[in-house]
């Protein structure tokens, strides 16, 4: 049994507005050494299977053709055993 872990944000270049507000209310809360914020979104599975390469590959199919937009969207998956 796997944990796969995708953190999921925006590619470079493309529009955060929900970082941008973010970082917005911040500042009006005083917080003004704050300079960026920008938003990710995590999916956490926990997968059956017991070759973590196999489970890597599925989980890279699985944001390749569901989870997220590959024009706007860059991740990264992180594979860890579960206990």
């Amino acid at each position: 049994m796997f944990e796969a872990q995708v953190t999921i944000g925006l590619k470079k270049g493309v529009s955060d507005p929900e970082g941008v507000n973010t970082l917005k209310a911040l500042q009006l809360l005083g917080f003004t050494n704050v300079k960026n914020a920008a938003t990710f979104r995590t999916i956490d599975l926990l997968i059956d299977g017991s070759d973590e390469n196999k489970v890597l590959r599925e989980v890279e199919q699985m944001c390749q053709r569901l989870l997220t937009n590959p024009v706007i969207h860059q991740y990264e998956i992180k594979i860890l055993e579960s206990k």
